[in-house]
């Protein structure tokens, strides 16, 4: 079979092939939001994907290898070899879409280790790592609010499966300063961005969260790295731009 043209019922597809063979391989970004927040599909927060983006460990690399091309997926050889330690990426030819898995961590803004949170999710990662990921965008778009907006309108915060998790995001930004400096800073964008979005009834529900998990974020005790790195400040860069891989 191959790949659907529907990048939302595609990346369940491949989800659900990675849960019938037992292999660590998560959806995350936009595919992996839409997946797990209603609101994403109704307006004003539906938006097209262009890309569908996916999470492995590097002890199942090869397995995941094989999935994708089993499902329809033409490997990109020469990047792979190159890079495949860190990132993976195959190509869809029929729908002219791109698929990006990322090996044990992202590189991105910033750096985030989820070897040890592929199994809390069957299909995707945690609402806590899917929040991040986007959070960590220091450039942030359009589409990026939307996801959010869409997590903290269907999600609150606590420590269920279907709740974001605060208190691990929290421990994130207790031992990385610049992480906290661009959580907070991008919180704060997005609550903005919700309560400004014609048509958004859950604005205010959003902005509140958003509100409550900044304050999570300043309270949590700080580790010492962390409260050396605060002393530079913004004076410093605090993130890196990573490219777009084509």
């Amino acid at each position: 079979m191959q790949p659907l043209a529907d990048a939302v019922a595609e990346g369940d597809r491949i989800a659900e092939s990675a849960s019938q063979q037992g292999l660590p391989l998560r959806l995350l970004g936009g595919v992996a939001v839409a997946l797990r927040c209603p609101s994403s599909r109704q307006p004003p927060l539906r938006r097209e994907y262009a890309d569908i983006d996916l999470a492995a460990r590097g002890s199942a690399a090869k397995d995941a290898i094989a999935l994708l091309g089993s499902l329809g997926y033409a490997a990109d050889r020469e990047f792979n070899t190159l890079h495949g330690h860190r990132r993976l990426l195959f190509w869809d030819e029929a729908n002219q879409r791109q698929v990006d898995v990322f090996v044990d961590e992202a590189n991105l803004c910033h750096r985030l280790d989820f070897r040890d949170r592929l199994e809390l999710h069957s299909r995707t990662l945690s609402l806590a790592d899917l929040t991040v990921l986007k959070l960590q965008v220091v450039e942030t778009n359009d589409k990026d609010y939307l996801d959010l907006c869409a997590i903290f309108a269907d999600h609150d915060l606590g420590e269920g499966e279907d709740e974001v998790d605060s208190a691990y995001i929290s421990s994130l930004a207790a031992a990385d300063w610049g992480l906290w400096r661009t959580m907070g800073m991008v919180a704060e964008r997005t609550a903005q961005f919700a309560l400004a979005l014609p048509g958004f009834e859950a604005g205010e529900r959003v902005a509140t969260r958003l509100t409550r998990l900044r304050e999570e974020l300043d309270k949590v005790p700080k580790t010492r790295g962390w409260k050396l790195r605060s002393r530079i400040g913004d004076r410093k860069r605090w993130y890196e731009l990573p490219e777009e891989v084509h």
